[in-house]
């Protein structure tokens, strides 16, 4: 059949788009928009490929978080950063493991690992309600769980004196400082995610490859080597909880808040912004 224009239906712009100079878009490749998830998918609720997805993410954060945590203690437990991997270290520990992890779980729950990732994609219609709040679930139980298993290696005295790995404001800076951070760094990371799972956008840009696990994990990486001297660096409510509950002490929760709302508010922010404007752009397919 003829190609067609098909305009994306909010925000489209009706001009032509110009191709970028120096560019071999293959504009004429097949592109099917997917169907927005139901709100409320029952019958998810009988299929096993629903639990193990959520296994996958119960697993996953508990390897996350055992990686992370250990690596922040066996920093903090030096003298100096320099006899240690120091911030640098930390920063490849989270954003190493997000790639592996997602690069090994994508194709079985779509690699979220993070409470503020399944939020941004419920927003955008990309999961059901019911299956981000199960992954939501089982995201902070592998949390709790990887945390708990560190303090089982660390030894409870050793564990609370280099602070279990919890995310607090840290000295210097407000709660506003701390949550501003935590919102502009989950805007970076839920972005990157959009970005390099979007269907159309390796359609349009095939001539482009992009391997998703590697640039969500190098945006973790960045972010943590800016907001580390803030607040540790959440963007991860899961990984903040889990950390906050087995160390469990008053400075851990004083500021806990901030790592869910700021994470939360980016993630929001970033579904906004690529649905509405990145992704509103006249496209040819096949009819």
């Amino acid at each position: 059949m003829e190609n067609r224009e098909e305009d994306v239906k909010v925000g489209a712009s009706k001009f032509r788009e110009r191709q970028a100079i120096g560019t071999a878009a293959q504009t004429e490749r097949d592109y099917k928009e997917a169907p927005a998830a139901p709100l409320f998918e029952a019958g998810e609720l009988k299929s096993w490929s629903f639990y193990r997805a959520g296994i996958a993410e119960f697993v996953a954060t508990f390897l996350f978080l055992y990686i992370t945590v250990l690596t922040v203690m066996g920093v903090k437990r030096e003298p100096s950063m320099c006899s240690s991997v120091g911030i640098q270290g930390i920063a490849w520990a989270f954003g190493g493991m997000i790639f592996a992890l997602v690069y090994c779980t994508a194709g079985i729950s779509g690699g979220h690992i993070n409470p503020a990732v399944t939020f941004g994609l419920f927003l955008a219609r990309k999961l059901s309600l019911t299956r981000a709040i199960f992954y939501i679930v089982m995201q902070c139980l592998g949390a709790i769980c990887g945390a708990g298993v560190v303090k089982g290696f660390e030894g409870n005295a050793r564990y609370e004196m280099l602070g279990g790995g919890a995310n607090v404001v840290n000295h210097g800076y407000t709660k506003g400082d701390g949550l501003g951070a935590e919102i502009v760094g989950t805007f970076v990371l839920v972005y990157t995610v959009f970005s390099a799972t979007d269907a159309k956008r390796n359609a349009r840009d095939s001539h482009v490859p992009v391997l998703a696990p590697l640039p969500i994990g190098f945006a973790v990486f960045l972010v943590h080597l800016a907001t580390i001297p803030i607040t540790g660096t959440g963007i991860n409510p899961a990984r903040s909880l889990g950390a906050a509950i087995i160390f469990n002490r008053d400075n851990a929760w004083d500021d806990h808040w901030v790592f869910w709302v700021g994470p939360f508010i980016g993630a929001a922010l970033a579904a906004i912004y690529h649905q509405i404007v990145i992704r509103a752009i006249p496209f040819k397919t096949r009819a």
